[in-house]
């Protein structure tokens, strides 16, 4: 921490750097915003602030933003956007969990699940005291992730969240906990977050569902200890033109193991962010996602940003992404390898690929790869195409309508991305629920 961390959040002098509007602009984000003035982890929401005000707000010629606009996130307070959305029981409801609600980003214990569950200790952010275990890993992935690319809306997020979950786990709890996010008002501007550590042999499998917010900003840092295995599955059913930024900060160390998997549909303004440190040696990494957007109900943009360094020997990561865009959406994905020297061994691959399906929507990529290592095992790619015309076909050849073979096509393009949910009974809910959105809702 800087020295900062000792003054109160009121005493700290504003360093934004720049023109004076990028400072009144930052400013006025600020006011909007009740930042917490003590208890948890007070001082690193204290770096957090000042940290912030150094580097300021995105702007649209920033390099990780020249593809996705950051005004909405910008913008002082959330615009409200009305609750809308049929009866559709949400993703995971029907199993086995520990399920945990959130309402606009505030943890329900009233609607929640008694969080006592075996192997696993669950605090909400909210209720944490001086001294608890996750005061010393508050922010602290957050910080290390701001180099060699800022990311100031999660520095923004560990000086402004007030709730989250806080999880330790010991062992294999016999049950997946399960994150249910609802919204309760029209201009909600949900910020949440979550710190997770898993220890040593430690095994868990984390649920995220629902609609957090018209506007919000979540963060999940996760440390995982040698021989962890954390399995994450987030399911963002975008009903309302919402707008939404996510970050996940991992670090991961030997022979540990983090799966994160997301399924988004619809919104409005999208953007995920992981930032991966592979810091151990025979450490797994994979991140993937299943993205369906339709400009039909308004704009449609939905940016995932990773970032994945390795630097233990004998690391192995993916990154799966596929998109599907009708409408005139937009899908972007930007995507970074880092193999660090003395790094060897390293087995690193990353495709990004969207099917598009009609001429106004469009897929902006920008796959990297650094490496500083010389015996590894890299590579990259990106497609962007349309439905097979020969394969539509032959699948209407033997009868299958043409919707219905649209459906098949599309779940077999989303494929990839879905095989990286490693419980194949998760998978199956995942892919049921998208053949019942496609059926719905023809993408013909």
């Amino acid at each position: 921490m800087s020295d900062l961390a000792v003054k109160p959040i009121d005493e700290v002098t504003p360093q934004v750097s720049g023109p004076p509007k990028a400072a009144d602009a930052l400013e006025a984000r600020l006011a909007a915003l009740d930042l917490p003035r003590d208890g948890f982890a007070v001082a690193a929401r204290v770096d957090a602030l000042a940290r912030l005000r150094a580097m300021g707000l995105p702007a649209p010629r920033d390099e990780y933003w020249r593809y996705t606009d950051p005004r909405p996130f910008n913008a002082p307070e959330a615009q409200a956007l009305p609750i809308v959305g049929g009866p559709e029981s949400p993703l995971f409801a029907a199993r086995d969990t520990l399920t945990l609600v959130f309402v606009d980003g505030v943890f329900d214990a009233a609607a929640s699940d008694d969080p006592a569950l075996d192997g696993v200790e669950i605090t909400s952010l909210a209720d944490a005291g001086a001294g608890h275990w996750a005061e010393d890993l508050y922010g602290t992935l957050e910080a290390a992730g701001q180099s060699p690319v800022r990311r100031p809306f999660a520095v923004l997020n560990t000086a402004a969240a007030r709730d989250g979950l806080l999880i330790r786990v010991t062992g294999t709890p016999s049950k997946p906990v399960h994150v249910l996010h609802r919204r309760g008002t029209d201009a909600a501007d949900a910020v949440w977050h979550h710190v997770i550590r898993v220890e040593a042999g430690a095994e868990l499998t984390l649920l995220e569902s629902g609609t957090i917010g018209a506007r919000s900003n979540g963060v999940i840092e996760a440390d995982l200890a040698p021989g962890a295995k954390l399995h994450h599955i987030a399911a963002k059913r975008a009903n309302d033109p919402k707008v939404g930024l996510s970050h996940l900060f991992a670090r991961v160390l030997d022979e540990a193991s983090l799966k994160s998997f997301t399924l988004a549909v619809n919104g409005r303004q999208m953007r995920h962010e992981a930032v991966i440190d592979m810091v151990g040696d025979d450490a797994v990494a994979h991140v993937a996602a299943a993205v369906m957007g339709d400009g039909h109900v308004g704009p449609f943009h939905h940016d995932d940003t990773v970032f994945i360094t390795h630097a233990g020997l004998r690391g192995e990561s993916r990154q799966v992404f596929k998109k599907v865009l009708r409408n005139g959406a937009t899908g972007v994905f930007q995507g970074k390898i880092l193999v660090k020297q003395g790094a060897q061994k390293t087995d690193g691959y990353q495709i990004s690929q969207a099917l598009l399906l009609d001429e106004a929507s469009q897929f902006l990529a920008k796959p990297e790869l650094e490496i500083y290592a010389d015996d590894v095992k890299c590579s990259h790619g990106s497609t962007t195409g349309a439905i097979d015309d020969e394969a539509l076909f032959y699948l209407r050849s033997r009868g299958v309508p043409r919707d219905r073979a649209i459906v098949f096509l599309v779940l077999s393009f989303l494929a990839d991305a879905l095989a990286e949910v490693e419980d194949e009974s998760l998978r199956d809910e995942i892919n049921e629920r998208l053949d019942a959105w496609l059926t719905d809702q023809p993408l013909n």
